[in-house]
């Protein structure tokens, strides 16, 4: 059997279902997607996960239908079982196929992370086996992109137009990668100018809202590269700005994107909601800023499900996600080898996963199709010099992409067996502790805090290398304290200070705020 290098993941009868006789349209767009793959050295195999045809000869089972998360989940992993894969791209929004619910490890109340769950496409990206938990997903290790229809519509045309762009984009040289359109809520101005210091250099231009925004002019959002850290929320096509005296305005807007957005675009979003998939029908017809950059020409949107989490200054959770994730496509890495390998550079930093850590890993999802390559890579010079040019051919076969392919197995592999997370407890909070909390909770401005005890755990004996055994491991819980600051309304922020406790000492202690 040849190799597939690609697989596109989808449900067949849900889209039929949803676009009726124009699914036609459709199947003819994803034929020209694997003939332009075929093109680019990439075998594309579309398989429909609710075909029991094809799923027994791939040797899984028929999703029941468009809901069904776990199906979906197990027909994934037999796919990879099946083909080994290099890319895996999800076809359709979640009405078509679903995102997997995890429980949110940072839930307190509706007053402030009201997420009960969190959306996530990171199981698909797992070789861990069904489960709502999201430490049982830290060690991802499979290459995962979703091209998104517009959930709730009726004609296909969005979803051939993004397929089409997909078909279409050859990877640009650098230098067209070399310009940023960054945007921050002023009061994270340090925290947003340190990210892309990292990225563009010192002094790499920030605009912040306010004063800026929401009307960009096309000249500022001619870039191909676009960074957000602005507030965002759930059912809404703007992101906000806010000012030191915790005002809040209008900082982005998908209703003044379209025809401003250069071709072949990469944004990264660290925004709560920034990548949600919601029905335009709820924003009064407005699709989301992901889903209108997408439609504008964008080739990839990086972005968060749910609330999303950062320090005000300084680096962490969303900032650094987002930051690792522009850094590889600025190397030249595709889309969804950028996005694997900024989840697993995020948690490998970490003993244990804290809350928001846990948090950051799993809400945060590429929209785009993971095999495209924004950035032409720079090859070594040997690979052009006369030698290997005038080579017999055949004798020199580049493998690299199966070569990185091990290297990420490998990252994901050791990452499940060696790295702890915290899982919600019912330990007492110590009162030394818990006073530490309230007080800080109280100087931060907190409305009524919800308290929350966690215990770190680490993979049993027989998962984890056998020189971890040998390592003395003292108790270690974690206890947060979460809450809203001011009054909450449409894009209040919310705060949570997360002290990390061994013996009687508190060891770590840090304060987060949503995005």
């Amino acid at each position: 059997m040849m190799a597939v290098h690609k697989v596109v993941v989808t449900n067949v009868s849900g889209l039929k279902a949803k676009y009726g006789p124009e699914y036609a349209r459709l199947r003819t767009s994803l034929a020209k997607l694997v003939r332009a793959d075929l093109k680019r050295g990439l075998r594309t195999r579309v398989v429909a996960i609710d075909s029991p045809a094809v799923m027994k000869r791939l040797g899984g089972k028929p999703v029941s239908s468009v809901n069904d998360q776990r199906g979906a989940k197990e027909a994934v992993d037999a796919i990879y079982g099946h083909y080994q894969p290099d890319y895996i791209l999800i076809l359709g929004a979640p009405d078509i196929v679903p995102h997997i619910d995890l429980a949110n490890p940072l839930h307190g109340t509706p007053d402030d992370d009201g997420d009960i769950v969190v959306p996530s496409d990171v199981p698909y990206a797992c070789a861990a086996g069904w489960s709502r938990q999201p430490q049982d997903f830290m060690g991802p290790s499979r290459v995962v992109g979703r091209l998104p229809d517009l959930a709730g519509a009726d004609e296909p045309s969005y979803l051939q137009r993004l397929i089409d762009t997909a078909a279409r984009h050859r990877p640009m040289p650098r230098k067209d990668y070399a310009r940023h359109f960054a945007i921050s809520a002023k009061v994270w101005i340090r925290s947003t100018a340190e990210s892309m210091d990292n990225l563009f250099g010192p002094g790499a231009i920030v605009l912040t809202a306010p004063p800026k925004g929401p009307r960009w002019p096309k000249r500022a959002l001619a870039p191909r590269i676009h960074f957000i850290n602005c507030h965002g929320d759930t059912c809404s096509p703007k992101f906000f700005g806010e000012h030191p005296t915790n005002r809040f305005v209008d900082a982005h807007d998908a209703v003044h994107l379209p025809t401003r957005i250069s071709k072949g675009a990469v944004v990264a979003a660290e925004c709560c909601y920034g990548a949600e998939l919601y029905e335009p029908a709820k924003a009064q017809g407005q699709a989301g800023i992901a889903n209108t950059y997408l439609g504008e020409g964008a080739i990839g949107f990086l972005g968060s499900t749910t609330i999303a989490y950062g320090p005000s200054e300084g680096q962490g959770q969303a900032d650094l996600i987002c930051q690792y994730f522009i850094d590889a496509v600025r190397r030249g890495a595709s889309l969804g080898r950028a996005a694997l390998e900024a989840r697993q550079r995020f948690v490998a930093q970490f003993s244990h996963t804290d809350p928001a850590d846990l948090k950051t890993a799993v809400q945060f999802l590429l929209l785009g199709d993971p095999s495209v390559h924004p950035v032409d890579p720079t090859p070594h010079a040997f690979s052009r010099s006369k030698t290997v040019r005038q080579a017999p051919k055949g004798l020199v076969h580049s493998e690299t992409r199966t070569f990185r392919r091990e290297r990420l197995a490998r990252t994901g592999t050791n990452l499940t067996r060696t790295l702890g997370a915290a899982v919600p407890s019912k330990d007492a909070i110590p009162k030394p502790v818990r006073r530490f909390l309230i007080k800080a909770a109280e100087e931060s401005g907190m409305l009524n805090p919800t308290f929350k005890s966690y215990r770190v755990t680490f993979p049993s004996a027989q998962r984890r290398p056998r020189s971890m055994n040998t390592l003395r491991r003292p108790k270690r819980l974690i206890f947060a304290a979460l809450g809203s600051l001011g009054i909450p309304t449409r894009g209040a922020r919310i705060s949570a200070i997360i002290a990390t406790v061994e013996g009687d000492k508190i060891v770590h202690v840090r304060r987060v705020h949503s995005r």
